[in-house]
């Protein structure tokens, strides 16, 4: 059997380590948010030449004196995406003149805008929208585990899968902080989509553990509550490996083969989907047992 919960400071600590790098690259480099935020547009064409790449592309807008363009090729049908501030009907007219005369004919696949007052409307929403769903989550557990309230109360349960939850989240937030600053890389509302499928996904993992740790407390009143905790842990820790084990072998194969435009939105998922699997075993159980500690040395 593992001694998860005897050797629960080294995992702690290494959390703790991840969760200090995110909020410091956050605090340090800050988020680059997408069209969907501040407003532009994105505009997807196909181009005849299929050789062509990106920078060409990126280098014409240059070259008309537009400002934070970004050009993306498509890996599956070989289009292009640029995102760009938003454009009159009149000035993309003009722009596919330029672009017609530079590489030849092409097909306009699909054209979005979004003003900026839509933007900052979605980027408020999207952080409420987080928020409460961080904290409803935690309720809903505390609620859920109200019948257990020995040794450990139900309310000590539900702030224990926040904490685990702002760790899964915060972490790959910290990692887009980090590829914005390098790489130029933007946050829409995909990375929110991907954030809040990792917190449905890592609640999942952490309520088996805890729902085992609940059986195992009722039927062994009197056993010590790490021993308890520690015993739930190695009777899920395989069940909650060989589930993310799966979902991790299809985002690999989605984020090497897949759409270019999908790419973030699967690196988040598979950072997440990593970090939930262990911070469901490696933090929210000894975390729980670190605050019982707590209370009896009190």
């Amino acid at each position: 059997m593992l001694n998860i919960i005897g050797r629960k400071s080294i995992f702690l600590s290494f959390s703790g380590i991840l969760v200090l790098a995110s909020v410091v690259a956050i605090g340090i480099f800050g988020l680059r948010p997408g069209i969907d935020f501040t407003g532009g547009t994105q505009w997807q064409i196909q181009l005849s030449d299929s050789n062509l790449e990106a920078q060409p592309i990126q280098d014409l807008f240059a070259d008309l004196g537009v400002q934070n363009v970004l050009v993306q090729r498509e890996t599956t049908n070989g289009s292009f995406i640029i995102k760009l501030p938003p454009l009159s009907e009149e000035t993309r007219q003009e722009y596919a003149q330029k672009i017609e005369e530079r590489f030849g004919a092409f097909e306009s696949l699909r054209f979005e805008s979004i003003g900026p007052s839509i933007g900052s409307r979605l980027r408020s929403r999207a952080i409420l929208a987080t928020i409460f769903v961080l904290i409803a989550i935690s309720l809903y557990i505390a609620f859920s585990f109200r019948k257990v309230s020995y040794p450990v109360k139900s309310w000590k349960y539900g702030l224990v899968t926040l904490a685990t939850l702002f760790h899964d989240v915060i972490v790959p937030t910290g990692v887009l902080a980090v590829l914005g600053y390098t790489s130029g890389v933007e946050i829409d509302t995909n990375f929110i989509v991907a954030l809040l499928v990792v917190v449905g996904f890592s609640v999942h993992d952490t309520i088996v553990v805890f729902d085992r740790i609940r059986e195992n407390v009722l039927l062994g009143r009197g056993r010590a509550f790490e021993e308890t905790v520690n015993e739930s842990i190695n009777q899920t820790i395989a069940r909650s490996i060989n589930t993310s084990f799966t979902l991790v072998l299809v985002l690999l194969a989605m984020f090497f083969v897949g759409a270019a435009s999908l790419k973030l939105f699967v690196l988040i998922m598979l950072i997440g989907t990593l970090l939930g699997t262990y911070s469901s075993i490696f933090v929210a159980s000894p975390l729980l047992t670190l605050w019982h500690e707590f209370g009896k040395s009190k």
